[in-house]
């Protein structure tokens, strides 16, 4: 199963920072295994449905094999290896973070009076990235139209990184 993985520019893992072995020139990272225990043990990815969750740094493909399960916004396997860094999200990291702060604007400044308080958090919460700031804008949807306005926007903010990366947005 092809799904995404956000890792530290040294390749380190952002919760655990466990060291991957990187993909070559054209050829994939040597696999790695795991029990496969949900937020404890296994290779913890994601589905493009869920990439604005766990956006960070750098972009990777990984291949997951063995046994594999789904919890909520992640996908887990015993095995898995990165196959090849998505170059493409270097160049557009700081572009879906504008994207998603200028959405915020937009969504705050749309009711009257506007949300002022939340107006306040989008500019100084550019500098802590891409995560922070598709859910700041998931938020201000929230207060405005309910879980249903959260959820559309995180499909909002999917398809956009989908479309700009060259995704499949089906999930197998």
């Amino acid at each position: 199963m092809i799904a995404y993985k956000f890792l530290r520019r040294d390749g380190t893992s952002v919760f655990t920072g466990f060291s991957w072995p990187l993909p070559g020139e054209g050829s994939p990272g040597e696999w790695i295994e795991a029990d496969l225990e949900p937020c404890r043990s296994g290779i913890h990815a994601c589905r493009v449905a869920h990439l604005p969750l766990w956006a960070g740094q750098v972009m990777y493909e990984v291949e997951l094999a063995g046994d594999i399960a789904m919890d909520g916004t992640k996908v887990i396997g015993s095995r898995g290896r990165l196959t090849r860094r998505l170059e493409a999200w270097d160049e557009l990291r700081d572009s879906y973070t504008r994207m998603c702060a200028d959405r915020a604007h937009e969504l705050a400044r749309a009711p009257t009076p506007a949300l002022e308080e939340w107006e306040a958090v989008i500019e100084p919460a550019l500098g802590e990235g891409p995560a922070l700031l598709g859910f700041v804008t998931a938020r201000i949807a929230e207060e405005l139209s309910g879980a249903e306005g959260y959820r559309a926007e995180r499909a909002r903010q999917s398809q956009w990184l989908a479309e700009r990366l060259g995704l499949q947005t089906s999930e197998e």
